[in-house]
């Protein structure tokens, strides 16, 4: 079958006296059949050039689904007397959802079960579920078209009715007041899908919803939703660098929320309740890594400083109970929570200690404030997800969960360990690697990578990624520049017109692990952002890869953010620049993997978007595609696989999710040196 070759049409676009030919601009759109044709015979170039893969794809799929439980249950987790729970059943694809009253071991009493509401649906995400204070209605949000607009649903669930209002194209983002009825959520501009604007409604009026909050800037998006300690309802805006915190007593629903700080050029922070006061996480006064404030309940523009700002320390979140306050932070990399008594009667604060060298940490859900245990969850590229009960008093911790690999899984088969790559301006770049325990020289090694938006990959365990390590690969997550690994600096350091870092740094990392020995063959995958780091990387250095994935990849990056049409453009000007501007855009422009596609030999190259796609629009990755067959210099395998019914997250279903991991892998597996 020959390579799908869409019909240039050149489209002159002029900007800060650059000139600018895009060929490929009118596949963006999706309307016109002969887009849907040139994405249908892209997809059936892929299928017939990997139909020796064929075996091998439903091989793997069968390996990676086989190893899921196909009972999979999560911990019951206890709000306001009830244990709620979330379970699957052999060979369903979704979840049902299920409470139990008094204990875990109480009558069970169905909630939701989305294996129902799928039923006929090619794609059916639920974003959310919220209860009503005394737990007999809930309100949840479904998308059935993959495009993140979510319809809001209400159900009392002793009845399981479902309520007549339906309300469309929201945020998913929602909460309830104390009286059950009245309640606030948040909705998407139609065109640009930014979340712009907070209403409040009643599920008894016959009325109109009211605007309670617009977000006018269009760099900023905003959310809706309850604390922990229930007593407020929350709104909050951010842009990139910029948040600004509203709140409401919910019990008084009619009232008029405050603001806790004004937006501040480059003012970030985030605010919980706790007691009688704020607990405010903020950069305020450039503290770059964040510290730790509190403010009266009635003053909360009044900041005291309780933990200071560290240098070498990033704080990441905190968890408030009534005893303790609880901390996720970041040091060189890893993570580590540290817990704190308000009474100091019961000793100094402490960290609970790690057994890896790298690994991943977080606080799991917890609800409720009047405990003394701590629910989290620590993995590793090596270690399953193990849920931890932790008694904050006596420091005992107990195993409540295992993550489950179906047919047996030996650790002691694999190792992982940190490694450091040197970039070119000289700044040491951190990666986690796993790979065979008895690895005896360079094996061949997937690297990955994301970079941006502050957004750090995490070292966690993989069912899908046994596919690979136990045929003999390494893989291995570089930390580059553009996500917070090591800071906030490290972010910043990734961004604007320090971009090119995370490019340098992915391929300093690549560099390095065929130099030292580690890599025999070396792949590289990222997606999203991720994708836009493969284009670059490709583009820079072609000859350093064996075979490159690019999912959902942004790539277009000019034209994009030229159109402030297009989903999350206003609110990424702080992220890539507003190329608006003259500065912006020409650095822009020297990195965007669309404009400098070259007439050179490129790597094979599996690209995968989705025709919903929200997020990066199918039609940056297609546009890619054609412009690397018209211009590159040899005929390695380049294929493009577009889903047809999903966006941005692919498949919802459980099973289904894994067919698309299936193919990427035989893609690598293909081209691997491997038994």
């Amino acid at each position: 079958m020959d390579q799908p070759r869409p019909a240039q049409r050149p489209h002159r676009m002029e900007r800060h006296g650059d000139v600018r030919i895009d060929e490929y601009y009118w596949l963006n759109d999706r309307e016109n059949t002969e887009v849907i044709d040139y994405l249908n015979a892209e997809n059936a170039f892929r299928e017939e050039g990997m139909a020796a893969s064929k075996p091998l794809i439903d091989l793997l799929y069968a390996e990676m689904t086989g190893r899921l439980d196909p009972n999979e249950a999560s911990l019951p987790v206890e709000m306001d007397g009830y244990w709620y729970q979330s379970r699957y059943q052999e060979g369903k694809e979704y979840p049902i959802h299920l409470r139990f009253q008094g204990s875990e071991e109480g009558p069970e009493q169905l909630v939701l079960d989305v294996n129902a509401l799928a039923e006929g649906k090619s794609y059916c995400q639920v974003a959310s579920m919220v209860m009503t204070r005394d737990h007999q209605r809930m309100a949840y949000a479904v998308d059935f078209v993959s495009r993140r607009q979510y319809t809001l649903r209400f159900r009392e669930i002793a009845t399981g009715e479902e309520h007549t209002m339906e309300i469309p194209d929201t945020s998913g983002a929602f909460a309830w007041a104390d009286d059950g009825r009245t309640f606030f959520y948040a909705t998407k501009d139609p065109v640009t899908l930014r979340v712009d604007k907070i209403w409040r409604h009643s599920l008894d009026s016959q009325g109109e919803p009211v605007l309670i909050f617009h977000e006018k800037d269009e760099s900023f998006s905003c959310t809706v939703y309850r604390g922990k300690t229930k007593k407020y309802l929350m709104i909050s805006t951010s842009s990139t660098n910029v948040d600004e915190v509203w709140f409401l007593s919910a019990s008084e629903p009619l009232g008029d929320f405050q603001c806790i700080m004004p937006r501040t050029p480059g003012l970030e922070y985030s605010a919980s309740h706790h007691a009688s006061s704020w607990w405010i996480r903020s950069n305020l006064g450039g503290r770059t890594n964040f510290a730790l404030f509190q403010a009266p309940e009635d003053q909360p523009g009044e900041w005291t400083e309780v933990i200071p700002h560290r240098d070498d320390v990033l704080l990441e979140g905190i968890d408030l109970f009534d005893d303790f306050m609880v901390r996720e932070e970041r040091e060189l990399g890893l993570l580590r929570i540290v817990v704190r008594p308000w009474d100091s009667a019961m000793g100094p604060e402490y960290a609970i200690a790690m057994p890896e060298e790298t690994y991943t940490l977080y606080t799991a859900s917890n609800p409720s404030s009047a405990t003394r245990t701590l629910r989290y969850v620590y993995t590793s590229l090596t270690t399953p997800a193990t849920t931890y009960d932790f008694d904050m008093v006596t420091r005992e911790q107990v195993v409540k969960k295992v993550q489950k690999v179906v047919g047996g899984y030996d650790p002691s088969r694999f190792v992982t360990r940190r490694l450091w790559a040197t970039a070119p301006d000289g700044t040491q770049v951190p990666m986690s690697w796993v790979g065979p325990a008895d690895r005896q020289g360079a094996v061949p090694t997937l690297l990955y990578g994301y970079g941006a938006y502050g957004i750090t990959v995490d070292p966690a365990f993989s069912i899908a990624r046994l596919s690979l390590l136990e045929r003999g690969m390494a893989y291995v997550i570089a930390h580059v520049r553009g996500g917070e690994y090591l800071g906030r600096a490290w972010y910043e350091q990734g961004r604007m017109e320090h971009k090119q870092n995370s490019f340098s740094d992915f391929i300093a990392c690549g560099e390095m692990l065929r130099s030292e020995g580690f890599a025999s063959q070396l792949f590289a995958m990222g997606g999203s952002a991720g994708g836009l780091l493969m284009g670059a990387v490709i583009n820079q250095r072609p000859n350093l890869w064996s075979g490159v994935i690019a999912a959902v990849p942004f790539v277009d990056v000019v034209t994009t953010m030229l159109d402030d049409s297009i989903p999350l453009t206003t609110g990424e000007y702080d992220e890539w620049g507003n190329p608006n501007e003259p500065e912006a855009y020409f650095r822009m422009k020297s990195y965007s993997p669309y404009d400098n596609v070259a007439t050179q030999d490129y790597p094979p190259l599996l690209v995968t978007t989705g025709l919903h796609d929200s997020q990066v629009q199918y039609f940056e990755p297609a546009k890619w595609v054609a412009r690397l067959r018209e211009r590159r210099t040899n005929s390695a395998p380049l294929y493009m696989y577009c889903n047809m019914d999903t966006g941005h997250g692919g498949a919802s279903g459980r099973y289904e999710s894994y067919r698309e991991t299936a193919m990427e892998y035989a893609f690598l597996l293909s081209l691997a040196e491997v038994s």
